[in-house]
């Protein structure tokens, strides 16, 4: 004989919304898609309307927020960059198959993919060394990307092949993109909202890695300088891989001489050029005590903070 179930002080006054969504049975006569008889929560077409926008958009600033938080997220490093930039063998493939069709542009445009291709591997070897030294760390670091292809993909690679968890923050295109296949599952989110997502990139964001890229990496990193240069963000490292790259895409020193920026405005950001110099750089920026060196050895010599 089964005994019933006693009373506990914590049970709940009311059922939850799973629970109620759960039991619905919808009588016949109101079950078309015409009807109005559906929970609020459960009619998708209800959600979205129009007029739902401000619940739509506080449904993405929250869904992260709360299972980041479930997950014990509490400090990422950002990684932005190209998603045209290939990995170095389908970068080589692709130059093998426009010099047989002997298109001298299409060539051209290959050897620049085999070149830019050494980015898709630094990212990699960056996220690796983040994930790496973060075992050693009192509070773990996380690597972020906006989770597709390119420099994204090798940013959530590099964590992945070192056995380490890492986040995508997805975005719905036109032109449809599929998260790249090494997004830890459960810290793997799609949004609507650009504004929305770029916030998520820096709520938890500790340090940012800039990888060569087109408008999409530059509207992520100008949002970032624009913030920090305000005050409306506290300042953290920013990293620009390839110097070459950036100063000749973006004349700084031109800005700073006919007074657009200060002068100051400049040590916003930092160019780096390899995974090695950019984490010795943060290690030094966050006398991060026991983390692993360039050389991968522990350093024992860093000040206890503690």
């Amino acid at each position: 004989m089964n005994k019933k179930r006693k009373t506990h002080l914590a049970d709940r006054n009311f059922p939850s919304a799973q629970e109620e969504a759960a039991k619905l049975k919808t009588p016949s006569r109101y079950s078309g898609p015409e009807s109005s008889y559906r929970l609020a929560f459960t009619d998708t077409a209800f959600l979205l309307q129009d007029d739902l926008r401000p619940v739509r958009m506080q449904l993405e600033l929250l869904k992260p927020e709360m299972v980041q938080r479930q997950y014990g997220v509490e400090a990422t490093i950002v990684i932005f960059g190209s998603a045209r930039i290939a990995p170095p063998d389908l970068a080589q493939a692709r130059l093998s198959k426009a010099e047989a069709g002997g298109d001298a542009q299409a060539i051209a445009r290959a050897r620049q993919g085999v070149l830019m291709s050494r980015h898709y591997e630094e990212a990699r070897r960056f996220a690796a060394l983040v994930t790496q030294a973060s075992r050693t760390l009192e509070q773990p670091i996380m690597v972020v990307t906006g989770g597709g292809p390119g420099v994204m993909e090798a940013g959530n690679r590099g964590a992945f092949e070192v056995g380490g968890q890492s986040i995508g923050l997805n975005i719905t295109l036109p032109r449809e993109e599929q998260p790249n296949p090494y997004i830890t599952p459960e810290l793997c989110f799609q949004f609507h909202y650009f504004a929305l997502r770029k916030m998520h990139f820096l709520m938890r964001s500790v340090a940012l890695a800039c990888f060569p890229g087109g408008f999409g990496t530059l509207d992520e990193l100008f949002e970032v300088l624009t913030l920090t240069q305000t005050g409306k963000v506290r300042k953290r490292p920013i990293l620009l891989f390839d110097r070459a790259f950036w100063t000749r895409l973006i004349d700084f020193e031109h800005l700073v001489q006919t007074g657009m920026i200060a002068e100051k405005d400049v040590s916003l950001f930092h160019f780096v050029e390899t995974a090695e110099e950019a984490w010795d750089f943060l290690r030094e920026e966050f006398d991060l005590n026991g983390a692993r060196s360039a050389s991968g050895m522990i350093d024992d010599a860093a000040p206890d903070n503690s």
